[in-house]
């Protein structure tokens, strides 16, 4: 039987999910689409995806593929996969891919988004979606930070703590490219905020830990320069807190147009 390639694009409310990545204890993304899948096509399916999100974070644009020998058109497995997931996941998209492509690594970049409010009251329809700091947080506080960033630069101090073997000489570290950082209010509404980073990948906590540290030099608890010392440092402890995950978003990830 002649092996396909599908991929999908996949939104989801990552709330009350363990993250993308199947785990032992707790119901992931990876995990629903695969035991849907396999009751579709009558035969074990592994999906991989571009990235793996984290418990309560969400996503706009997850893209992930898999291979099978299903004779199902590629578009019928979007159908077929939103008659079985939970309304919290729906896949926006099913389409034909190269049998080498890969969500992860044919991957050229993500862009993710954390949004946070900061006034003294929240309206509860946004706890779930939207972090709460109350503090008067400046946007013209944290641009010149967010230039920092721009570029090649060593994240350690905005990794988190554990995930990666330091021992290890080989592939690039915590080293990666931010393409753009940018800071953005909602001018329909006050006090309303959201950071939107797009680089060629990112480490563990990497945009949360980010976000945490940026929301403090947004509030005046941390002033740019110390921010740059954060960056030059390479050691997590001297960064901010890391955000809550209900604030993040995967929007989307880049791939080289097909031919």
């Amino acid at each position: 039987m002649m092996q396909r390639n599908i991929c999908l694009r996949v939104a989801y409310d990552g709330t009350g999910f363990c993250g993308w990545q199947k785990q032992e204890n707790g119901t992931s993304i990876q995990g629903l689409l695969e035991d849907a899948l396999a009751r579709i096509t009558k035969e074990p399916v592994e999906v991989s995806g571009a990235g793996r999100t984290d418990a309560g974070v969400h996503a706009e644009a997850m893209t992930a593929n898999f291979h099978t020998g299903a004779a199902m058109p590629a578009a019928a497995f979007q159908r077929a996969l939103n008659s079985m997931l939970p309304k919290a996941v729906r896949v926006l998209e099913s389409a034909e891919a190269a049998l080498d492509f890969h969500a992860r690594f044919s991957a050229l970049g993500k862009t993710y988004r954390y949004d946070f409010f900061t006034g003294a009251v929240q309206l509860p329809s946004e706890r779930l979606y939207r972090t709460h700091t109350p503090c008067a947080f400046l946007p013209e506080r944290v641009r010149p930070c967010l230039e920092l960033l721009v570029g090649s630069h060593d994240f350690s101090s905005f990794e988190a703590v554990g995930t990666r073997d330091r021992s290890k000489t080989e592939g690039r570290g915590a080293v990666r490219t931010i393409f753009r950082a940018e800071c953005v209010a909602d001018p329909a509404r006050p006090e309303h905020f959201s950071f939107r980073f797009s680089g060629d990948g990112f480490l563990r906590c990497m945009v949360r830990n980010l976000a945490g540290t940026l929301i403090w030099v947004g509030a005046g608890r941390l002033s740019c320069g110390q921010f740059a010392n954060i960056l030059a440092a390479k050691d997590r402890k001297q960064a901010g807190p890391t955000a809550p995950a209900c604030g993040l978003f995967l929007e989307k990830v880049e791939y080289q147009p097909q031919q």
